[in-house]
């Protein structure tokens, strides 16, 4: 099999499992954070780098942030049946080349990407970032090709001409050109509520990871109250599965979130 029809192959197998893949990828970097860094960790947890841990927050923070922002964006202009909007397999009735696919071709990579790079740069663990982000980009490089050999062979020249003006993976913001579609609040809580839970719960795991290597790892357990483990993240988890719960039932018993033919 020649290397472009293996890259291709791949790319849709991958592109298959896009949902499950990137939890998978975010498991096995979990360990990464228990055996390695233990020394910054200590000195954070004696007071050492107070600024550093403070400016990983806020930045790791802001990152996914961006991340959501983007996928909330790009969701809720998409049109249904078009290049954004499959799941399961290569569908494409139309190219989009408009709206956030003015600036880049694929958003909703880049977004993901910010979501996952704010999780770890909220761990300050250096060697998680650029393991997580090698993984990444083999991963998703491989999605990309193959969405990119799908559409080429269905749009052929119009494809061509978008893919040489519009970058691949860093937006150019220069580019943008307004798209046929407004932004639809009501397809974003619906079509994406799931992913802020994931996010807030990803961020709240990793904080609880950071409190056992700074604080139980190095004290007595005796010496922990009951409220030392009632953490920030923990009470905003709490509140983003009750608004989760609601959205979802909203969703499957009501209307009130039900889009047009042409949105989903």
């Amino acid at each position: 099999m020649a290397l472009l029809q293996s890259f291709e192959k791949s790319g849709n197998v991958l592109f298959k499992y896009r949902g499950q893949i990137p939890a998978l990828i975010f498991l096995l970097a979990i360990p990464i954070l228990f055996f390695s860094n233990s020394d910054l960790y200590m000195q954070i947890f004696v007071g050492q780098r107070h600024f550093f841990r403070i400016v990983c927050i806020v930045l790791g923070i802001l990152t996914s942030l961006a991340g959501l922002v983007l996928r909330a964006y790009t969701v809720s202009t998409t049109p249904k049946g078009t290049s954004g909007r499959n799941t399961a397999k290569q569908v494409a009735n139309s190219l989009n080349t408009k709206g956030i696919y003015s600036v880049v071709r694929h958003p909703l990579y880049l977004a993901n990407y910010l979501l996952w790079a704010g999780i770890l740069i909220f761990s300050m663990n250096i060697w998680a970032f650029i393991i997580v982000s090698l993984v990444y980009w083999i991963y998703y490089e491989r999605i990309m090709f193959a969405e990119e050999a799908f559409l080429r062979n269905k749009f052929g020249q119009e494809f061509e001409e978008w893919a040489a003006s519009v970058p691949a993976f860093i937006p150019n913001w220069s580019l943008y050109e307004k798209g046929d579609m407004s932004f639809s609040l009501k397809t974003c809580i619906r079509r994406e509520y799931v992913t802020v839970f994931s996010t807030v719960f990803s961020f709240a795991i990793v904080d609880y990871i950071l409190f056992y290597l700074t604080c139980v790892r190095w004290i007595d357990y005796g010496i922990l109250s009951i409220n030392a483990w009632l953490r920030p993240s923990l009470y905003i988890l709490v509140v983003c599965l009750i608004l989760m719960l609601v959205i979802r039932t909203i969703k499957h018993h009501t209307k009130l979130l039900s889009a047009d033919a042409t949105r989903d």
